[in-house]
């Protein structure tokens, strides 16, 4: 019995011990990943805003060419200051689609003004907001993967267990890219 028992009380300290390990690292693991998704949301962020700065210029540039399109210039700048306003990831995801939503009504707008085309400020503007889009593009892209790979994991046995003893939680502040967000396609 004394043999069994000098098995047995090694056996579960070495299971205990490898046990808490094991929640350490899942634990370190998951709050990384909680880190890399706030710090590519950063990212994503840094990138809305700088498209954001670019958009009172394009407007004044559209503004002396099509000075009638009022409605379409309070509609964008409502929403650039919705996606101002907001801080929530959810609401800044929201906020931009109808920012990229009334962006691309207005460059669909400046078709109807050949003059716009033959100034170099607009279409230095135009390749500004290409590349800030492209940025967009990039980093939501990233920001999504990332985003995926810390819900999935906290799907997966034992990292489950460890995220609701801690407080892990979904997080579904994706962008869509199915291309129903509205984004604006800048071409020439």
């Amino acid at each position: 019995m004394k043999k069994k028992v000098l098995i047995i009380v090694p056996a579960l300290i070495v299971l205990g011990v490898a046990a808490v390990v094991k929640l350490i690292a899942v634990h370190n693991g998951l709050a990384a990943q909680c880190d890399a998704v706030s710090a590519q949301w950063a990212r994503v962020d840094a990138a809305l805003d700088g498209r954001a700065e670019l958009i009172p210029s394009l407007m004044e540039a559209v503004k002396e060419a099509a000075p009638h399109e009022d409605p379409l210039f309070e509609k964008l700048e409502k929403a650039r200051s919705a996606l101002a306003g907001a801080h929530a990831p959810q609401d800044r995801v929201k906020a931009n689609d109808r920012l990229s939503g009334a962006l691309a009504r207005l460059l669909v707008v400046t078709e109807n003004y050949p003059q716009l085309r033959k100034s170099r400020n607009f279409l230095r503007l135009l390749d500004e907001i290409a590349a800030s889009e492209n940025r967009i593009a990039i980093e939501r892209r990233k920001y999504n993967e990332i985003l995926e790979h810390y819900n999935a994991q906290i799907q997966i046995f034992p990292d489950n267990v460890v995220a609701s003893i801690y407080g892990f939680r979904r997080n579904d502040a994706y962008f869509r890219t199915d291309g129903a967000d509205g984004g604006a396609k800048v071409q020439f």
